[in-house]
């Protein structure tokens, strides 16, 4: 298979080559009109043929990988490494993303893959799909370049086989691993599409904003993908790092979110450019920005430049990152300087104080704090090479800047439904904001009597303050958006006599993008209420002799025993302890501590009872040698499952703003014949 494996390699390389070379000139010749042997629309769909047939190439040397590792071939060095015996089936399929060769074969088979679905849709705009699918097998290229000459996945052996591998590593042998980073890789290299078909309608002088439509859901469920592997991602890190949190702001984990933020921030900015004509170059440079730290991201991660749980060891592939990172932006810089003409607003900013004023300020926003995560992560290596040291940027540094403007943030997804268009009114100001105020400043005063105060032991506390400022902005920003449900809802049930969740449902179909944004702002906040509660976290650790109680919040643990146990792949230690509230015995958990025994590197199971008011979050952190007694440490983790709450709220209105909205004729046949269908301003226009 090995050979099979690396042939096919060569072969997906050949044909991405050769996609770009036959696009490239196609498109040239259809650019300059000169007559020629043969057509240049023959040309192009060889090309596009060509890049469907590099999908097959991948596919086979993929599945090449994955047949080996489930045959324990022992002989290819790769599956040596991250692979052996007795793991689990669902281990060794995660075995394809586990080490850096079988992740950067992953992220060339999606590549291949997106391709594949781009190339087929192809008649939606020829000339416009044929500039992407050229621009993409350009990337194709780098990728399985690098995986035919630096990384290799299917390199074998040299010496003798042996009969056993070194085992998956075991952080990564829990269930979300086996979705989290393929969610991860589907979101770096989702953004590939839409960044293609910038490049592309830039290059074309393509008229209108027909390449945003066309790529709105291309980038939606990319944001999608991304979004869903950054908070399983985090979940992971809290139930399988021991340390009682889900985010350290680790250079891996900023790598990740540097595009989220981006990506997010090009997601409202169009919006812009389709109803006003405004912000073409902001959102060209937007996407730009958010396929180069996609790939920025992949060399942090396999360069070894950071120092990251997530991090692969120092590679030579690293300079090949950096080289395509450069070509790829003196590319957008020379595209955009030759066509910047073709960019023009069509329209000005009439109001500071309207709905195109504050998604400006979002996206100023949220580029501010994507700049701050990029300086902390860059940090270590610029000091590195200024000083010749390297100096680290930990949490404080993130929270003292990122928190407050991530705040703001939030209070911004709050306003800005309530502004309208062009410029706003003080009458319409107060309308809107009268109720959202109230609710706050509610919100603050309820806070303050039951202990959210801005203070610790009589002096200021940055955790409580933002704290309290987090659940306020997040009740007014909840009632603004559950009042434009309300408002719109409230005039179809009244023109159509429907009861309220019918005309909330007729309104959420009337503009899915609109109320579908709505649903994934109300996710954010319902994330933030969730991170809010890390201010009052609580943790306590003892040596636990038999019958020793632990006691932390409103619970007491008492330790009934540990005991040991054992299978093929690791042993076992674990401590059982009864959890009692108010005298009375509730549950009872197990954390445990793992041996993997190909390894022989240990690893915790954090035991985790949550309900929606906290966590009781509980690690078995081993022996002590003297004793033989069981070490515990136990956390109380205020709102933590809001934060995975909020996730399915972000997700559900990522659905909801992909279904298409009904037709205003459609929307007239879900409305009695007798009753006038309401009009479109009554349910507002694009969010």
């Amino acid at each position: 298979m090995a050979a099979f494996g690396s042939f096919a390699l060569l072969i997906a390389l050949a044909l991405a080559a050769y996609n770009l070379f036959a696009g490239t000139i196609a498109l040239r010749m259809l650019a300059t009109g000169q007559p020629a042997r043969i057509s240049p629309e023959r040309l192009a769909d060889t090309a596009r043929r060509a890049g469907i047939a590099g999908f097959i190439a991948v596919s086979g040397a993929a599945f090449a990988l994955v047949w080996s590792v489930f045959n324990n071939d022992f002989s290819i060095t790769y599956i040596m490494e991250h692979s052996n015996r007795a793991l689990p089936a669902p281990y060794k399929f995660a075995a394809l993303w586990s080490g850096q060769e079988g992740s950067l074969l992953l992220w060339a088979w999606l590549l291949a893959a997106y391709g594949f679905v781009l190339r087929l849709t192809h008649k939606t705009d020829v000339k416009l799909y044929a500039y992407a699918g050229t621009i993409l097998a350009a990337v194709q290229v780098f990728f399985l370049a690098v995986i035919n000459f630096a990384a290799p996945p299917f390199s074998l052996l040299k010496g003798a086989i042996p009969d056993d591998g070194n085992g998956l590593n075991p952080l990564l042998q829990y269930p979300e691993m086996v979705i989290h980073p393929p969610m991860l890789y589907l979101g770096y290299v989702g953004f590939t599409i839409p960044f293609a078909f910038a490049l592309g309608a830039l290059m074309m002088r393509y008229p209108g904003e027909k390449w945003i439509k066309i790529t709105r859901g291309w980038t939606m469920v990319t944001w999608l993908f991304l979004t869903m592997g950054i908070f399983l991602g985090m979940h992971w890190a809290y139930a399988v790092l021991g340390w009682g949190g889900y985010w350290g702001w680790d250079p891996v984990e900023n790598a990740s979110f540097m595009p989220w933020l981006t990506g997010t921030a090009f997601l409202h900015s169009v919006m812009m450019q389709e109803r006003k004509g405004m912000m073409k170059s902001w959102n060209v440079w937007l996407i730009f920005s958010t396929f180069m730290l996609s790939i920025l991201g992949t060399l942090l991660t396999r360069g070894g430049l950071v120092s990251s749980v997530h991090a692969f060891a120092q590679s030579s592939i690293g300079d090949w990152f950096m080289v395509f990172l450069v070509i790829v932006l003196a590319v957008c810089i020379f595209t955009y300087i030759l066509q910047r003409s073709h960019l023009k607003s069509e329209q000005r900013l009439e109001s500071l104080v309207s709905r195109e004023s504050s998604f400006l300020f979002n996206n100023l926003v949220l580029l501010a704090a994507c700049f701050v995560i990029l300086w902390g992560t860059l940090f270590p290596i610029l000091s590195e090479y200024v000083q010749g040291s390297k100096v680290t940027v930990g949490p404080p540094f993130y929270n003292r800047v990122a928190i407050p403007i991530g705040l703001f943030l939030v209070f911004l997804t709050g306003v800005g439904p309530l502004l309208p268009w062009r410029a706003t009114s003080l009458r319409a100001i107060r309308r809107n904001f009268v109720i959202p105020s109230i609710a706050l400043w509610s919100t603050v005063i309820v806070c303050l009597a039951v202990g959210v105060r801005p203070w610790k032991d009589g002096s200021f506390d940055a955790g409580n303050f933002y704290a309290l400022v987090a659940f306020a902005i997040s009740v007014g920003v909840f009632t603004a958006i559950l009042s434009e449900f309300l408002r719109g809802a409230g005039v179809i049930s009244r023109q159509t006599h429907r009861n309220l969740f019918a005309a909330t449902y007729l309104l959420i179909r009337r503009n899915t993008r609109r109320y579908g944004g709505y649903i994934i702002h109300i996710g954010v906040v319902i994330v933030v209420v969730g991170l809010a509660g890390a201010a009052f976290n609580r943790s306590e650790e003892r040596e636990l002799a038999l019958h020793d109680k632990l006691p932390i919040g409103p619970y007491t643990l008492e330790c009934v025993g540990f005991t040991q146990d054992s299978n093929l792949n690791y042993n076992s230690e674990y401590a059982l302890l009864d959890v009692y509230r108010d005298g009375k015995k509730q549950f009872q958990i197990t954390p445990e501590k793992r041996v993997y025994l190909a390894s022989q590197q240990p690893q915790t199971m954090v035991a985790i009872h949550s309900v929606p008011g906290w966590d009781l979050y509980v690690v078995y952190e081993g022996t002590n040698p003297d004793t033989g007694q069981p070490i515990i440490k136990a956390f109380l983790n205020p709102l933590v499952s809001w934060i995975w709450a909020g996730v399915v709220f972000m997700v559900f209105g990522t659905f909801v703003a992909l279904v298409p909205s009904l037709t205003p004729a459609t929307a007239a046949l879900r409305i009695p014949a007798t009753q006038p269908a309401p009009s479109e301003p009554a349910l507002g226009g694009g969010h």
